[in-house]
């Protein structure tokens, strides 16, 4: 078992598993919906997540 590749749940966890909770248009973050916030911010981690697993397995 390597631990250090739950790192990739994290991104399909804030993508699939929070989505019902993040699921509205109010409140608006400067003019744009919540929800493509939270997209947009889950995308922009999802290489990070990728980077500390493969940092993790590559040592």
């Amino acid at each position: 078992m390597r631990p250090q590749l739950l790192w990739l749940g994290v991104p399909f966890v804030a993508f699939l598993g929070v989505l019902p909770l993040v699921n509205r248009v109010e409140p608006r973050v400067a003019g744009v919906p919540f929800l493509l916030v939270w997209f947009v911010g889950v995308t922009l981690v999802t290489p990070l997540a990728v980077w500390l697993a493969w940092r993790g397995d590559h040592r």
